[in-house]
């Protein structure tokens, strides 16, 4: 299985640009060694990045209605779309950094799907066409400030609040009606659904979304949380699993 990473040679520098910690590069993962133009790095003398850079996050609400139900929501009758920034992306490893004004932070176990080239109205038959690949993404929320603001771009925009990782898998290689999303939270299981339970699959929602919006390459897609969404407190771990995709995995730290 190929596996797409983005990563710095140097473990332990600071960010120097945002789309650097002391320099950028692309690579495949090959056992425990990353191979990049030519050279090769072991895993565990690099520092993982998100694996893709995108231009804007778009996510999609209440997709699971399960998820829709436990919160006390009705299914939505379309995708419900909105945003998250650039500046809230966290690699695979990185800390959750839980805000001093929330008092309840989630977390959000999701498939991202990657956008592979760009995208304006897409028909839903051709949608595959516009997939990069998938990875796993925890679309951390501030619960309680969703439901203080009544809109959610404050409560899911906080830096660090969209981890992503730990890389990428070309969709050619994914079983997809396999995959199921889970979510660990200090090793107990809390979220475990099959992606088919979707109530907007993936073709739906390029469909819906480009017809408002251009993806762009390196774009990602948050697709939405199934049912068991809890809090987390600091030193917590938490950990999305998808077979065939990898595990993202972050601990939660009060700065």
């Amino acid at each position: 299985m190929t596996r797409r990473i983005r990563f710095s040679p140097n473990q332990d520098a600071e960010p120097t640009t945002p789309d650097g910690w002391g320099g950028v590069r692309y690579g495949l993962l090959e056992g425990d060694a990353v191979v990049a133009n030519g050279a090769s790095h072991r895993l565990a003398e690099v520092r993982l990045l998100p694996p893709c850079w995108p231009a804007k996050i778009v996510c999609v609400g209440r997709n699971y209605r399960e998820h829709a139900a436990e919160l006390g929501n009705a299914p939505p009758a379309e995708p419900l779309i909105f945003l998250k920034p650039v500046s809230a992306l966290a690699a695979h490893g990185d800390a959750i950094l839980y805000p001093p004004i929330s008092a309840r932070v989630d977390y959000e176990g999701e498939l991202g799907v990657v956008v592979g080239r760009r995208a304006r109205r897409v028909k839903r038959e051709d949608a595959a066409e516009y997939v990069y690949g998938y990875t796993c993404v925890n679309d951390v929320t501030a619960r309680d400030l969703q439901q203080k603001d009544g809109q959610w771009t404050r409560a899911k925009g906080f830096d660090t609040f969209c981890p992503v990782g730990p890389w990428i898998v070309p969709r050619d290689e994914v079983r997809f009606d396999e995959l199921r999303v889970r979510t660990f939270l200090n090793g107990e299981k809390r979220q475990d659904a099959s992606v088919r339970e979707m109530i907007f699959p993936v073709d739906r929602i390029l469909e819906f979304v480009t017809e408002f919006m251009t993806l762009e390459p390196g774009d990602l897609i948050a697709t939405g949380t199934p049912a068991g969404v809890g809090p987390m407190e600091a030193g917590a771990v938490v950990r999305v699993e998808i077979e065939g995709l990898g595990a993202l995995e972050n601990r939660v730290v009060k700065p």
